[in-house]
């Protein structure tokens, strides 16, 4: 884009996509329509896969794609605004380091890329919602989260409540299961999120009905 002010945003060492487009669809935000962004990444395949889908999935123009060396660097213009995307519901048990990444890296993927979102939090998996939870890897390596943890920073993946919070500001719901509550001691005044709806399965089974994608992490 000759003569165009772009504002830049450089998130080379940080290949967790989500996290990247998370980034970027903020800084997309606060421009007007038909402004550009441009988006500076580490040069992977996994990464320019993902940028490209989600700029597909939002309907947003990739103006550009360039390689240069180890970096490429990405020309995204603002699309404007857009009609509500599909549906996803999501039932989550567990609370484990490595089993919240892929229901949480999912259900970001798809608020980012305009889905609805709904996350039902049923069993251990509801201490996720309380003030203070930290994730931990379970059995003989729990002992190493620490560490499992801090690489996963390093890489984009910020800690399970942050990701959790940034669905809400994406728009998603969060369901807390009231016997699952009660079994491990979770009162709704321990939780961390505001607008938390406690319920059973009827409750969520009528946001499951109506939601194009469904998933079962146990």
């Amino acid at each position: 884009m000759p003569g165009a002010t772009l504002t830049s945003l450089d998130m080379r060492g940080k290949t967790i996509t989500t996290f990247i487009a998370y980034q970027a669809a903020g800084q997309l935000a606060a421009l007007a329509d038909g402004e550009a962004l441009q988006l500076i990444t580490d040069a992977a395949e996994d990464i320019d896969n993902d940028i490209r889908a989600w700029c597909r999935a939002v309907g947003q123009e990739l103006v550009s794609a360039e390689r240069t060396g180890d970096t490429s660097t990405y020309v995204i213009r603002k699309p404007p605004p857009r009609r509500p995307g599909p549906r996803l519901a999501a039932v989550i048990s567990d609370p484990g380091l490595q089993e919240l990444l892929s229901p949480l890296g999912f259900a970001l993927a798809a608020a980012l890329e305009g889905a609805e979102v709904a996350l039902y939090f049923q069993g251990p998996a509801v201490r996720v919602l309380a003030k203070g939870f930290t994730e931990k890897l379970p059995g003989p390596t729990r002992p190493f989260s620490r560490f499992a943890r801090a690489r996963l920073t390093r890489a984009g993946h910020v800690p399970d409540q942050q990701k959790i919070g940034q669905l809400q500001a994406l728009g998603a719901r969060l369901f807390a299961c009231g016997p699952s509550m009660r079994h491990f001691n979770v009162a709704t005044t321990d939780l961390a999120f505001p607008s938390v709806t406690v319920a059973e399965y009827l409750t969520f089974m009528e946001t499951m009905a109506r939601a194009d994608i469904q998933l079962f992490i146990q």
